[in-house]
C-alpha cells in the first residue's frame, strides 16, 4: 500500500510508521522535526518519503502533498495524527490561536485535501486521530478540548458524506496516552503507547467507523455522552 502519516515524528504516528514500514508498505511521512524525519528516512530510504511540514502553514502541506502524489501517484491510506495542545488556564491568546491554527484550520485543510484525493480516485481510507478530550470542555485547556470537539464532529460529517462511496473514514478517539500530549498533574488511566497503537492498527485493518482506545476509556465515553 501507499500510506501517508501526518504527525509521524512522535507518539502514535511514529509507532504507526514503524509498523507499516516493517510490513513492506511505501510510507510518506510529515512532521515538524526534521532531524527525526531524516533519521527515519536514513533507516528506510527505499520505502520512505519524508517532508518537514507544520500543518498550520497550509501551503507547506499542500506543496508536500503535491510532491507525494508525483511520487506515489495515489494514496491508499492516510492517517492524520498531527496536532498540538497545551495547558492554558491564563488564556494566553497567542497560545490559544496557535492551537486553533493547527487543530482546526490546518487540520481541516489536511482532511479535506485527503478526502478530495480519495473522492477523485473513487476509493481510499482516511483515519483521523481525535481525543476523548473533545467530549467535555476543560478550563485548563479550552482551545484543545474545543478543537477536538470540532474534529470529532467534522469526521462524522465526512463519514456521512462518504456513504455509498468507496471511501472509508475511521475516527480513532484515544483517552490519555503516554506521549508528550499527556500533560497536567494527577492524570489517571494513562495508557501505554504500544497497547494503544496496536488497538489502532487493528481498528484500521478492520475499517471501523469509530474506535475508542483503550477499552476502559469506552466507559468514560459512554458516561459523558449519555449522562453529562
Amino acid at each position: 500500500m501507499n500510506i501517508l502519516i501526518i504527525g509521524a515524528t512522535s507518539g502514535i504516528g511514529n509507532f504507526l510508521y514503524s509498523h507499516y514500514i516493517a510490513c513492506g508498505n511505501h510510507v510518506a511521512i510529515m512532521g515538524r522535526r526534521k532531524y527525526i524525519l531524516d533519521k527515519l528516512c536514513a533507516e528506510n530510504p527505499t520505502n520512505t518519503l519524508a517532508f518537514q511540514v507544520d500543518i498550520s502553514d497550509t501551503s507547506s502541506f499542500n506543496n508536500a502533498f503535491a510532491e507525494i502524489i508525483k511520487s506515489f501517484k495515489n494514496i491508499d491510506l492516510a492517517i492524520v495524527c498531527a496536532g498540538i495542545g497545551e495547558l492554558n488556564e491564563s488564556l494566553n491568546i497567542e497560545q490559544e490561536l496557535a492551537v486553533l491554527s493547527t487543530n482546526v484550520i490546518g487540520w481541516t485543510n489536511v482532511v479535506d485535501t485527503l478526502y478530495n484525493h480519495f473522492d477523485k480516485n473513487g476509493k481510499g481510507h482516511l483515519v483521523t486521530i481525535t481525543s476523548i478530550g473533545g467530549l467535555q470542555p476543560t478550563p485548563t485547556a479550552p482551545s484543545y478540548s474545543a478543537s477536538k470537539a470540532f474534529q470529532i464532529n467534522y469526521t462524522k460529517s465526512l463519514q456521512a458524506k462518504a456513504r455509498k462511496t468507496g471511501i472509508t473514514v475511521t475516527e480513532i478517539r484515544p483517552g490519555l496516552v503516554d506521549t508528550r500530549m499527556a500533560k497536567g498533574d494527577g492524570l489517571f488511566w494513562v495508557m501505554p503507547l504500544e497497547k494503544v497503537s496496536k488497538q489502532i492498527i487493528k481498528a484500521i485493518d478492520n475499517k471501523k467507523k469509530l474506535c475508542i482506545v483503550t477499552k476502559r476509556w469506552r466507559v468514560l465515553n459512554y458516561i459523558v455522552k449519555h449522562y453529562m
